[in-house]
């Protein structure tokens, strides 16, 4: 009987792991660009999120949240935990929800300087690399 129940538990912990980093709510065949001002950065595990301000063209703005990748790879690809801070102007990269909600996958970021940045890190635009 306590096999039973401890198997019963694990596979029911597979089964949640697994669901809480299925892709599928996000359609990862669509990227839509979005700009807006960043309301919170929350550098943190298991998943870094973005919440954005984004002017909904009524009077007022919706908050998107948007799902990164972890902070330890992020960080790998050249990220700082301060690196968006509240009140920054930015456009967004984002793989949007499959059901039409108002938020998504992050993609990039590109900032008021020029640079942007996806998961992987750096990315030069390419109408100002060098040939």
């Amino acid at each position: 009987m306590k096999a039973l129940l401890t198997c019963t538990l694990v596979l029911g912990l597979a089964t949640l792991a697994y669901a809480h980093h299925s892709m599928n709510g996000f359609d990862r065949q669509k990227t839509i660009t979005i700009t807006g001002t960043v309301k919170q950065f929350k550098w943190a595990n298991p998943h870094s999120w973005i919440e954005l301000e984004v002017d909904n063209g009524k009077g007022g703005v919706d908050i998107w949240n948007l799902e990164m990748t972890a902070p330890g790879i992020l960080a790998r690809a050249g990220w700082k935990s301060n690196m968006l801070k509240p009140g920054d102007k930015v456009k967004m990269g984002v793989h949007p929800m499959v059901n039409g909600d108002i938020g998504g996958q992050f993609v990039s970021v590109t900032f008021a300087d020029g640079l942007t940045m996806t998961e992987r890190g750096q990315q030069q635009d390419p109408a100002t690399a060098k040939q």
